[in-house]
């Protein structure tokens, strides 16, 4: 089946399964590898991208959900947030001040996650945080996650 999704601002046209999971679509048919695969039941959010501004697990969203839609991964995060071409956006900056990654491997996923939220509300108490941000992190970087979003909020 012929899939059309605009990722990261670049158009495809794909012939995949339609019931191939995004994740895998981003991964292995595009090369975006930023995209992690955690869990595969949308529990841990290491797979989140953004699909339409709408943070959403691709470890379980099949392909043609997402036919016709804008979707933005970790690696055009920067891009859409108004970033210089090879630059951060504000949030990947504090990210990396307030040294929020140990192992690293479910910050994409984060990122995406948190930045949806920010985009929806620019002022996020810590109820909103702890009610949008369900992400998992093994390593426990939850004092300095809120520390970045604090950063970034206060700007």
């Amino acid at each position: 089946m012929s899939i059309k999704l605009t990722v990261n601002g670049q158009p495809h046209e794909l012939d995949v399964e339609p019931e191939m999971p995004l994740l895998w679509v981003l991964r292995d048919e595009l090369g975006l590898t930023g995209t992690k695969f955690g869990c595969g039941v949308a529990a841990c959010g290491a797979c989140t991208v953004h699909i339409d501004g709408v943070a959403t697990r691709t470890c379980v969203t099949p392909v043609e959900a997402a036919d016709g839609a804008e979707i933005t991964t970790i690696e055009g995060l920067a891009a859409v947030s108004g970033a210089e071409e090879g630059g951060l956006s504000a949030l990947q900056a504090a990210w990396i001040a307030k040294q929020v990654p140990q192992c690293g491997y479910c910050q994409s996923g984060m990122l995406m996650a948190v930045s949806a939220l920010l985009a929806e509300n620019p002022q996020p108490t810590d109820e909103d945080i702890d009610a949008a941000i369900t992400n998992i992190c093994r390593c426990g970087t939850y004092p300095r996650i809120r520390a970045a979003i604090r950063d970034v909020t206060a700007a």
